[in-house]
């Protein structure tokens, strides 16, 4: 398996995968997850071969960059994907060097993958779909 990232304009298979991963396999609201936002962001996409298996969006906010939407194929999960995504998204911030820092709101069950890549936790923990969140941040 060889594992291909990049940025994207394809939002359609991103949106797809993010169905299946958030819609399909966390109960979040369609209503909550197609939040009218996509066309502001860069989208990016993990592929093993032609099969789109991961993505995530990022969103210029006061300064900083936005890590949102992260998502990843259960299938495909466990195997380092989300971490080379993550790294990927990461360097292509600092390279642009337009932002003081990267944010993002992680799900509680998922601080240890951030803080693994350098993100501190920050504020109060809310819920956001239903599911526990709490700000994280990596300063550049």
């Amino acid at each position: 398996m060889t594992i291909v990232y990049n940025t994207t304009d394809d939002i359609k298979t991103c949106l797809a995968i993010r169905h299946i991963v958030f819609i399909d396999g966390q109960n979040v609201p369609l209503n909550e997850e197609i939040d009218g936002l996509d066309e502001a962001c860069d989208h990016f996409i993990a592929h093993d071969g032609d099969i789109a298996v991961a993505t995530c969006r990022v969103r210029n906010v006061d300064n900083n960059a936005k890590i949102e939407r992260v998502g990843v194929l259960a299938e495909y999960r466990g195997q380092g994907i989300g971490r080379d995504l993550m790294r990927y998204v990461i360097n292509d911030i600092k390279a642009k060097g337009d932002v003081q820092a990267i944010k993002l709101g992680s799900q509680q069950q998922a601080c240890a993958f951030y803080s693994a890549l350098g993100f501190t936790e920050y504020g109060n923990p809310y819920i956001d779909a239903g599911i526990d969140h709490i700000n994280m941040i990596l300063e550049l």
